[in-house]
């Protein structure tokens, strides 16, 4: 049912949920079972001609809600879907969805954290192991398009890269930076040392930043809105690349200072909600609260 054409498709994801409208009793009124332990409650209808396949790219506003409603993590975020390897994965929520459709989803807490994450999920996560998934869908492309895309990019780097690496320079040279950067052209400036457990994949990590742009405008900070950000580290749908890296490095406790330029922070098209224009290297302030160790192991 999957690989059905877009329009077909989306008739399927109408009549489903007429068709169980008459099913047995629904232990979460106001959604509709879809199936593999998923069920979903459509709030927007977007295009039918562009509905998500496995292997396609998709950007979308992506939020981890507690059955309680609270939010424990929000995020705009693209990344590519796979076949996933068990029933009920998040991967198999998007392929019900369109181009800008906007769904609540509910599904099981307990296979997301240990079986799409390799984690153990949250003390937070009731008893009955559900949690919500909020998506607004904003962008399908097939990997055919991902890829003109992502070359379009490198030529745009080709002629742009010198221009940003002047701010950058520039910028080091101001801040009296010392530091060589990395392979990738990150600079990462140890500000404390905290000489707790090191981060790796598949841990929990929680962490406040402040980012600002090279003239020290801020446009995001976690202190300012006193909600320190958790997630797990490895996995696609948690930060840009250049925060992965960064966090990586990173010791329980210890804060830095990274300097991320644009191809591994927000690229060629800026940040989606249109605060980080494209080509804008940044900066982050990060500190690394608690680093909660995995009992999975990620290769």
């Amino acid at each position: 049912m999957l690989f059905l054409y877009p329009f077909i498709r989306r008739l399927y994801f109408v009549f489903l949920v007429l068709a169980l409208m008459s099913s047995c009793k629904n232990p979460h009124p106001g959604y509709r079972n879809a199936g593999e332990g998923i069920y979903f409650k459509l709030l927007m209808v977007g295009d039918q001609d562009q509905c998500c396949r496995f292997g396609d790219y998709v950007t979308a506003n992506i939020a981890y809600v507690a059955m309680n409603d609270s939010v424990f993590f929000s995020a705009t975020r693209k990344f590519k879907l796979s076949e996933p390897d068990f029933p009920g994965s998040i991967d198999k929520c998007f392929t019900m969805m369109c181009q800008h459709d906007s769904v609540h989803f509910i599904i099981s807490a307990l296979d997301f954290f240990e079986k799409t994450l390799e984690s153990s999920p949250p003390d937070f996560i009731n008893a009955d192991g559900k949690m919500k998934l909020h998506i607004r869908l904003l962008e399908v492309q097939t990997s055919e398009e991902y890829e003109r895309e992502k070359e379009a990019f490198l030529h745009w780097i080709e002629d742009l890269g010198e221009y940003e690496k002047a701010l950058l320079r520039q910028y080091i040279r101001e801040v009296e930076i010392d530091v060589p950067p990395m392979e990738d052209g990150i600079y990462y400036i140890v500000q404390q040392t905290g000489g707790g457990p090191a981060v790796t994949a598949g841990d929990t990590v929680v962490i406040h930043y402040e980012g600002h742009f090279l003239n020290g405008k801020y446009f995001d900070s976690t202190r300012r809105r006193n909600d320190p950000l958790q997630f797990v580290y490895g996995h696609q749908m948690q930060v840009i690349g250049g925060l992965e890296i960064a966090i990586g490095k990173m010791h329980e406790g210890d804060k830095a200072l990274v300097i991320i330029p644009s191809e591994q922070a927000f690229g060629a098209v800026g940040s989606v909600e249109g605060i980080v224009p494209p080509f804008t290297p940044v900066v982050f302030e990060i500190e690394l609260i608690i680093v909660k160790k995995s009992d999975f192991f990620i290769e």
